[in-house]
């Protein structure tokens, strides 16, 4: 079942910014949506859905600097300033704005916030860690039983 949850990230990080949602995967990948879910998350540690808006809003963070945030939103699979602002926060535990006036050195920024993006940040970061380390797992493990082939 390796390979499904390989498959559903490369197609993830291939479609992150098209709607995709659970149902989707299910119908794209022939699996149940039930099983899916159970699936995915005894491998990643996560729920599709939340690795979905981890991803999204890993991939925002850099358009924020330079774009508005509903510009950021849209860019990055997003259908609302405000569901992307909703989920911002939840993920990243500060207000988009607030981020941005980080990474802009606005000096309004306390450090509780700062702290607090820090820590996002470095959850994101092993998320797409994992989600690399996962794929690169995969690919070494098959590429191994190719090789035992002719061995």
């Amino acid at each position: 079942m390796k390979e499904v949850i390989y498959k559903i990230l490369k197609f993830i990080d291939s479609n992150i910014n098209q709607k995709i949602d659970i149902d989707y995967l299910s119908k794209h990948f022939y699996i149940n949506r039930y099983y899916l879910m159970k699936l995915f998350k005894s491998e990643m540690g996560l729920t599709i859905n939340n690795y979905i808006n981890s991803l999204r809003i890993y991939n925002s963070l850099k358009d924020i600097k330079d774009k508005s945030i509903l510009n950021a939103a849209l860019k990055n699979g997003f259908y609302s300033q405000e569901y992307y602002s909703e989920t911002f926060k939840k993920i990243m535990g500060v207000k988009p704005i607030t981020y941005k006036k980080y990474i802009n050195y606005d000096k309004s920024v306390s450090y509780k916030e700062i702290d607090i993006i820090l820590n996002s940040l470095i959850i994101l970061k092993d998320i797409v860690n994992k989600k690399e380390n996962y794929i690169h797992n995969f690919l070494s493990q098959d590429h191994e039983q190719v090789l035992s082939i002719f061995r």
